[in-house]
C-alpha cells in the first residue's frame, strides 16, 4: 500500500513539472505560413524580374536579398519571429525555381536544392548581422 502511494506520487510529480505539450506556441500557425509565404513570393518576383532585367545571378540574389530584407526589417507582425531560415529558404527555392528557374538552368529537385544552398550562402554574406525573419 505504501509502494502504490510513492508510486503515485512519483507519476504525478513527474507529470506536473514536465512541461505541457499543449501550451508550446505552434509554429505551424496559418498565419506564419501566410506570412512566409508572402516573403518567399516577395523575394521570388524580385529575383527572377532582376534575372530577366538582364542581371548576373549573383546581382539578382543581393538586391532580391536586400529589398525583402528592408520590407522584412519595417514589418511588424509579431509572426516573423517564428520563421524558420532553412524552411523559408526552402520556400523560396521552390518559388524561383518554378518561376523562373529554367531560364537558367535550374528545374527538379537538383535545381531547389542548389538554389538552396546558393541562396543561404549569399544571404549569409550580404547580411551578416541580420536574420531573414527577425
Amino acid at each position: 500500500m505504501l509502494l502504490n502511494f510513492f508510486f503515485g506520487l512519483l507519476l504525478f510529480l513527474i507529470f506536473q513539472f514536465k512541461p505541457a505539450i499543449g501550451l508550446d506556441f505552434d509554429r505551424s500557425d496559418p498565419s506564419v505560413s501566410l506570412l512566409q509565404n508572402r516573403i518567399s513570393n516577395n523575394f521570388s518576383k524580385k529575383y527572377c524580374n532582376a534575372i530577366q532585367n538582364g542581371f548576373s545571378k549573383d546581382e539578382a540574389m543581393k538586391s532580391a536579398i536586400v529589398k525583402t530584407e528592408n520590407i522584412i526589417s519595417f514589418s511588424y507582425n509579431p509572426q516573423k519571429k517564428w520563421i524558420e531560415k532553412s524552411d523559408l529558404a526552402n520556400q523560396i527555392s521552390l518559388k524561383v525555381v518554378n518561376n523562373c528557374g529554367w531560364s537558367f538552368g535550374l528545374i527538379g529537385k537538383d535545381g531547389v536544392d542548389y538554389f538552396k544552398s546558393y541562396f543561404l550562402e549569399i544571404y549569409e554574406k550580404t547580411t551578416p548581422d541580420k536574420n531573414f525573419s527577425r
